[in-house]
């Protein structure tokens, strides 16, 4: 109804009209991922602020995470999604096993969210300090369409550890580990993960990563992933800095997403990032200049004119063919 009385005060600018009459009655499905991980928070905090500064209908919708955002943005059943780098290649490619040889070759990057560093956690009465003491045990990993889900596995494989892994919601796993059901949760999301957050201040916790040489095997058999840390104070119970791998996320959209509204949805969110960053840290990252963390996955014609605009040198890996 809005839209309507806007058009009919200003009946001489009809296209303009035509346009808010979309954007304000269309309703465009953003997914994200479990509750209690990055994905979620982050993207109630994208979907409000399409909503409030774009003039877009947004509604956040829970996925199992990235591997099925791939799948929902490909189909069209959703309009915007996530997408940990790792996951988009496999998707891209057909490679990974949940593609079944599939290629998903219709989903466009648009723009730059975060670093997914993975990182695991014990109680402390457990007694597990490092990732190689996993041997044997039962170990939480989140959706299994998710980043972790996807990973942790190959992580155990490349690593030579027989490991159960045990899948759920996030916030779920918390609620496993106190139960003593898991002996630990090995996660991946942007930093601090609301779930390790919650364990950090109600329970006697340890964080743990990998070794120089088992991040080494780590880098060889899945070279997607790349060197990071996370920093001493992340959460209260993490001494120092922990040196792990990581993969960039980015939004996505599936091809035929006209060039205009991607160009709104790139420009709105990269522009607004002091709301971002207040919805979640993590959000620093979510920056134009990021854009360069893809390689590969082509950019949406939309996007690529916003990051022309600001003068952003995309790799020629990542630009529509």
């Amino acid at each position: 109804m809005g839209a309507v009385r806007f058009c009919t005060i200003f009946i001489a600018t009809t296209l303009f009209c035509v346009a808010t009459a979309f954007t304000q009655s269309t309703t465009l499905t953003l997914g994200t991922a479990s509750s209690g991980g990055t994905y979620f928070v982050i993207g109630e905090a994208m979907a409000r602020i399409l909503t409030e500064k774009a003039r877009l209908q947004v509604v956040p919708q829970q996925t199992q995470g990235p591997n099925q955002n791939m799948i929902l943005i490909d189909d069209r059943k959703i309009e915007l999604g996530m997408v940990t780098m790792g996951v988009a290649l496999q998707g891209l490619t057909g490679t990974g096993a949940w593609t079944r040889g599939k290629k998903y070759e219709s989903v466009r990057a648009l723009f730059p969210m975060y670093d997914t560093p993975l990182q695991c956690v014990a109680l402390k009465k457990a007694g597990i300090e490092s990732f190689k003491q996993l041997e044997g045990k039962t170990v939480g990993t989140g959706p299994k369409a998710g980043t972790a889900g996807t990973y942790f596995p190959l992580i155990f494989e490349a690593l030579g550890l027989k490991v159960q892994s045990r899948n759920g919601q996030s916030s779920d796993m918390a609620n496993l580990l106190n139960d003593g059901v898991i002996d630990a949760f090995c996660f991946g999301a942007g930093i601090p993960v609301p779930t390790f957050s919650e364990l950090d201040a109600a329970q006697q916790v340890v964080f743990f990563t990998w070794t120089d040489p088992e991040l080494a095997t780590i880098r060889k058999s899945l070279p997607e992933f790349s060197e990071t840390k996370i920093p001493k104070g992340t959460y209260k119970q993490q001494p120092g800095d922990q040196k792990t791998v990581g993969l960039f996320n980015f939004s996505i959209a599936n091809k035929d997403m006209s060039d205009d509204l991607a160009y709104t949805i790139t420009r709105t969110i990269l522009e607004n990032n002091a709301a971002m960053v207040r919805a979640h840290p993590a959000a620093k990252e979510t920056v134009a200049a990021n854009a360069i963390r893809n390689t590969f996955l082509p950019f949406h014609p939309g996007a690529v004119r916003y990051y022309k605009d600001k003068g952003i040198k995309l790799d020629p890996g990542a630009l529509p063919k």
